[in-house]
């Protein structure tokens, strides 16, 4: 039998755990919730649409529900409330608020016996894991994390936001530099400004101050202010046609050294994706599969990456794992 497997939310996000459970042998799509008029939404698997209401009058029919919504405003509170019915998956990647996050969903998910993984993605995600190995298994060392090359949403909206700018594509890039300083083992000490720059693509209204709105950009604080930026203006056309993809990725490291400091050691995980969305589902959708064989085996509450055995992600049995991979 396979695992009942359903998306809140139609964005990016949930079309890329459309593709993903499609992809997966030992799962089926039952059902997509959306707080759009479901009449409106056509998707590519033909699976059916429905309400959010819908959902609570068909929670002997779901497994797992992924939940697709943005962490500002969707997932604090639609997590905790969906955790009280169904195994649940979310992508909240407010870092800073992740133990309180957690906290609210574990009540939820433990008076409704169900089991909840929260910040599932790639960071918060696989380089947190990664950063977790890392220190585990080098104590006596650094953490470094780059990000990019790739399209920051959250900056893009940013500049969007700036009286006279049309739309806007910002990319964050690692300091070649920096990277290399670190993966040589010269455990640097960097600054924000020495480890990523910032490059952004805007179109601008037709008369809008250009001077006015580069200074907007450059000095805005929390997002380009601490970090050197190159703001370029364009066509609306050009960025269609060169900008239209949602590339994505980076690197985590830890740098160590082990027999009191004479020998050194490097470790590196690195990303480079395509589609960030597309990856973060194919992510969400390992765990829903951890989520529904953890709660088979009566367990339940409020989990992270960090608390799930690897076994638990990938479809084979334990037998053929140790037969294959090990």
């Amino acid at each position: 039998m396979k695992i009942r497997v359903a998306i809140a939310g139609y964005g990016n996000l949930g079309r890329g755990v459309e593709s993903a459970v499609s992809a997966a042998p030992d799962m089926e799509l039952c059902a997509l919730f959306t707080r759009r008029d479901p009449a409106s939404i056509k998707t590519v698997s033909g699976v059916p649409v429905y309400s959010m209401e819908k959902a609570f009058e068909m929670t002997d029919d779901i497994d797992v529900l992924v939940l697709c919504g943005g962490s500002a405003n969707d997932l604090p509170t639609q997590t905790p409330e969906l955790a009280k019915h169904f195994n649940v998956i979310d992508s909240f990647d407010t870092h800073a608020k992740i133990p309180e996050h957690f906290a609210n969903v574990d009540v939820s998910a433990k008076d409704s016996k169900k089991v909840a993984i929260i910040s599932v993605g790639w960071d918060p995600g696989m380089f947190s894991l990664n950063r977790l190995y890392g220190q585990a298994i080098l104590p006596c060392g650094n953490d470094y994390t780059f990000w990019g090359k790739g399209v920051s949403q959250g900056h893009s909206d940013a500049i969007r936001r700036i009286e006279g700018v049309l739309d806007a594509r910002q990319y964050t890039i690692p300091v070649e530099a920096a990277l290399e300083s670190v993966r040589a083992g010269k455990n640097p000490e960097l600054t924000t400004r020495e480890k990523h720059t910032r490059e952004c693509f805007v179109v601008a209204e037709e008369g809008a101050d250009l001077s006015k709105i580069e200074s907007e950009i450059v000095n805005m604080p929390n997002y380009f202010a601490d970090y050197d930026t190159t703001v370029h203006f364009i066509s609306q056309e050009e960025l269609n046609r060169d900008h239209a993809g949602i590339p994505h990725g980076g690197r985590v490291f830890r740098t160590g050294t082990t027999n009191g400091g004479k020998n050194s050691h490097v470790i590196e995980y690195s990303l480079k994706l395509d589609s960030n969305p597309e990856f973060t589902a194919s992510v969400l959708t390992a765990y829903a599969r951890a989520a529904y064989r953890l709660n088979k085996e009566g367990i339940c509450g409020a989990k992270t990456v960090l608390d799930i055995a690897p076994a638990y992600l990938h479809p084979a049995s334990g037998e053929e794992l140790r037969r294959s991979l090990l």
